[in-house]
């Protein structure tokens, strides 16, 4: 079972945005290329893109699947919540033991799995009762990574990691 007609708008306008802020997220990268993915970049920068980067492609692959007539979207929101997953695992296996860091990996994947859920829940039924909370999932994935591509362009990374170099008890 497809999208309602009535989320059409909203998927065709989060497509848009998603697919607009991912070239901004590389404008955001292309301003402090070597303080994100540098040899001596602070692995904080590359979480926080890849981040940014994982939470904007997620709602970009969903918008565009639920946009095609008759798609499951379930099933895309399944493939696309697992694939957040894994990158989001991959991209803090990278980044020290800090408790800001810990939390960004303990909401990432809290969000992916009850988008995990929720598309169980549509592929399971072929109802699409749940298409509103996946679309209300995709508005608090664009904050997230508004939010941290924001801290990019402002090199909040950089002073989070010069403050450790001063001061090794903060790590």
């Amino acid at each position: 079972m497809g999208v309602p007609a009535g989320f059409y708008g909203y998927f065709t306008a989060s497509a848009a945005a998603a697919g607009v802020l991912i070239g901004l997220l590389f404008v955001a990268v292309s301003l402090r290329p070597e303080t994100i993915f540098g040899a001596d970049a602070p692995a904080a920068g590359r979480a926080q893109a890849g981040s940014a980067f994982t939470g904007l492609v997620n709602c970009f692959f969903v918008s565009m699947v639920a946009l095609i007539p008759q798609a499951g979207i379930g099933v895309a929101a399944i493939v696309v919540s697992l694939t957040s997953m894994l990158a989001t695992a991959r991209l803090h296996r990278e980044v020290a033991r800090q408790e800001l860091q810990l939390m960004m990996l303990v909401l990432s994947m809290a969000t992916y799995l009850y988008e995990l859920a929720i598309g169980i829940q549509i592929a399971v039924t072929s109802g699409t009762g749940q298409i509103s909370n996946l679309a209300y999932l995709q508005i608090a994935l664009f904050a997230v990574a508004l939010r941290r591509a924001w801290s990019l362009v402002q090199g909040k990374h950089l002073s989070r990691e010069a403050d450790q170099d001063r001061d090794p008890d903060l790590a």
